[in-house]
């Protein structure tokens, strides 16, 4: 069984920004919605108790700061693979999407805009990474994982476990406050309880 999430909202989500595997901090609800899915999980896995849970997740900031959320509500041990790092986005790491939009319309007209940066990874690249982090695990009836990735990188981790071609595997939802569950072959998804935006509250 995995549990996987998405990290928290940033800094560059809020500003619309490419993100890559460009550094940029949770915001404060980014920070509350990593809260929330550490409550959400360790309700999760107390229906599945064993001593195998652990975490792992992607080194870059966001992920690991949303990783040590879990980790501090759950108490699990936690890890970090470069396997469930983000695509690269090349040269458009820190900029305006829609700024990239606007300079290249033709790019986003379906979700393929993810592969088309210059100097970024391919989907072929993120899949091969991610499918080969999977393929390590402990078979399905032993693992107790809970995974914290990305929008891209975990697009791809479930379209590999779950077999789903490549235009459906892009099509699937990215939430920064819901968790999927990957188990015999299907998907799963949790949502957290609503959390408030604290600079708004």
């Amino acid at each position: 069984m995995i549990y996987l999430c998405r990290h928290g909202q940033t800094q560059f989500n809020r500003e619309g920004r490419f993100q890559g595997q460009t550094e940029s901090d949770l915001t404060a609800l980014g920070r509350a919605q990593a809260r929330a899915m550490g409550e959400l999980l360790a309700d999760l896995i107390a229906r599945e108790p064993s001593d195998a849970w652990r975490i792992v997740a992607s080194p870059l900031r966001r992920a690991r700061n949303t990783a040590e959320a879990i980790a501090e509500r759950t108490g699990l041990p936690l890890s970090f693979d470069d396997r469930l790092l983000e695509i690269s986005v090349g040269e458009w790491s820190g900029r305006l999407r829609e700024d990239i939009r606007r300079d290249n319309p033709e790019l986003f007209a379906s979700y393929e805009w993810a592969f088309r940066a210059p100097g970024g990874e391919t989907f072929e690249d993120v899949t091969a990474r991610v499918a080969g982090w999977l393929a390590e695990q402990a078979p399905e009836t032993e693992r107790r994982l809970i995974v914290v990735s990305h929008g891209v990188a975990g697009r791809l981790l479930r379209g590999a476990y779950a077999g789903l071609s490549r235009a459906d595997t892009l099509a699937q939802e990215v939430p920064q406050d819901a968790v999927y569950r990957l188990l015999a072959g299907q998907i799963d998804r949790f949502d957290c309880a609503p959390v408030e935006d604290p600079e708004f509250a």
